[in-house]
């Protein structure tokens, strides 16, 4: 009896484990059908650049001030009514031309008064020589003579210079610009009349950190370019450096002389400044799309492979930069295919599909696109 419960227990556990293997096996056949139906991952669209050697002009890079190589605003020393204005807004005026001519009238006849006083002292002093070598009159008196004769040549040059000052003249040749100033309008000493700048050649202020020193020298070329004349440059060369680097900011004051015949640059305008330091030099040259920047360090994605194209991540060194270009110094060989677009979904391992019939911008001078 005992033998027959055991051995119905046996089959019922041969029954429970058999059942427990079936659910098992569907549920295994299951998950690998739901495995099965999962679609694989599909290449990646990606672009490429091959890495190329470009040669490139080593440069520093800093934004300066253009500054008129002479310039001034105008005022009268003295005041006085406008009895002429002798110049228009904008025009360009010459060395030493009358722009302005105050009322003089007054300070002219006191002029001719000390003229005819200093006139009469002469005649005094002739004669008083005259007497003097017939023993009519002393040594003293015609020292005297001679004494006042100076001092009312003196009172004269006074005057002379005071009807000077009546009349505005242009210090030097340049361009004169918009006076608000009219005849018949009194002016106070020292109130503006019209600012006038020399324009042809101008000077560009600009600064570059102290670590750059050892890279700059006068004579260096200079070449400026303004956001208002696109795709135009303007050469020139250093012509001044800083002897004192600025403690606060620790950077150097640099002065290049830019010629300017057109007159198209004028004082107050910005301009990007690059200054050629060196001979040109082979870097190889990626743009700068293809540079991933991250807190442990720069890397790009390399393809890999023939038939089944792979991407690698690798870590770059980076150089200089020139418009849409970055140098690269290490990590990169020449020739090696570098993804340029896509890397977001990339790494390592990553299969890829190359098109490139749309390329990032890689230009070492690149202008604005919109006008």
């Amino acid at each position: 009896m005992a033998s027959r419960t055991t051995k119905r227990m046996f089959i019922m556990l041969g029954l429970v484990v058999l059942l427990i293997a079936l659910l098992a096996l569907g549920k295994f056949l299951q998950i690998r059908k739901l495995i099965a139906s999962i679609p694989k991952p599909q290449p990646q669209v990606v672009s490429v650049v091959k890495a190329s050697k470009q040669e490139w002009q080593p440069q520093l890079n800093a934004v300066g001030t253009l500054v008129a190589v002479r310039g001034v605003d105008l005022a009268s020393e003295i005041a006085g009514l406008v009895r002429e204005v002798r110049f228009q807004s904008g025009q360009d005026v010459k060395a030493g031309q009358v722009l302005v001519v105050m009322n003089a009238d007054a300070e002219i006849a006191q002029q001719r008064s000390l003229q005819a006083a200093v006139d009469l002292a002469g005649v005094v002093l002739a004669r008083d020589k005259a007497q003097l070598q017939a023993k009519a009159v002393s040594q003293a008196q015609v020292d005297a003579d001679e004494a006042d004769l100076r001092a009312k040549q003196a009172n004269l040059a006074q005057q002379q210079a005071l009807v000077a000052k009546k009349t505005i003249r242009a210090p030097f040749a340049g361009r004169v610009g918009i006076t608000t100033v009219n005849p018949g309008q009194y002016l106070n000493s020292g109130d503006k009349i019209v600012t006038l700048q020399t324009l042809d050649p101008v000077r560009v202020d600009f600064n570059l950190p102290q670590r750059q020193l050892g890279g700059i020298q006068k004579g260096q070329r200079v070449v400026l370019s303004d956001e208002a004349f696109a795709g135009a440059v303007f050469e020139g060369k250093v012509t001044a450096v800083s002897p004192k680097v600025d403690p606060t900011t620790r950077n150097l004051q640099i002065e290049a002389t830019v010629p300017n015949p057109k007159r198209v640059l004028l004082p107050g305008m910005f301009a990007k400044v690059d200054v050629d330091t060196g001979a040109r030099q082979p870097y190889l040259t990626l743009p700068q799309t293809a540079i991933t920047y991250n807190p442990y360090g720069s890397t790009v994605f390399v393809v890999e492979g023939t038939d089944k194209l792979t991407v690698k991540q690798v870590f770059v060194t980076t150089g200089g930069t020139r418009g849409d270009q970055v140098a690269i110094t290490s990590g990169v060989t020449e020739g090696q295919q570098v993804v340029t677009s896509g890397q977001l979904k990339l790494k390592n391992g990553t299969e890829i599909v190359i098109n490139n019939k749309i390329q990032p911008a890689n230009d070492a001078n690149p202008t604005p696109q919109e006008k």
